[in-house]
């Protein structure tokens, strides 16, 4: 072994002409390595990080929807795993949207419905909406009809 300590540890023993075992030697050396290693950690992960800056409450209001605007557009979604991650969440990016006056996804059909207001939102833009939705590459829509 190339470790300093364990050579000055010996080399102390045998001046004082102790009986040092290995097994000693290498408990302590155990223990100090371990003892040094948590401590470091402890200094490390106490180490204060720049936060990032409070977030404002931004209230984001709606346009108005002019019910003689009112569209449905009902579509299919291809890539949703579950009802509570994916339906929800792609529902409430649809929900969120500006002109939108409802929105309800259906995990089992696979099938969104969306009251839109035309003047302000497209069918086009709602599938941009969803597909944009988790990492990008996630969602894709089909199937795409629009009514009154």
């Amino acid at each position: 072994m190339n470790c300093p300590f364990l050579f000055y540890l010996i080399l102390f023993a045998n001046q004082q002409k102790i009986k040092v075992s290995r097994k000693y030697l290498v408990m302590n050396l155990t223990k100090t390595f371990l003892f040094s290693f948590l401590f470091g950690a402890i200094l490390t992960s106490c180490k204060q990080t720049a936060s990032a800056p409070a977030e404002k409450n931004v209230v984001q209001t709606k346009a108005a929807i002019n019910p003689q605007n009112l569209e449905k557009a009902t579509f299919t979604i291809e890539g949703m795993t579950c009802a509570i991650g994916c339906a929800k969440t792609i529902e409430k990016e649809l929900a969120e949207a500006n002109g939108v006056a409802n929105a309800l996804v259906d995990f089992e059909k696979k099938e969104a419905v969306v009251s839109f207001d035309k003047s302000i939102q497209s069918s086009e833009s709602l599938a941009k909406i969803v597909e944009a939705t988790a990492d990008g590459d996630t969602y894709k829509v089909s199937k795409m009809v629009a009514s009154k």
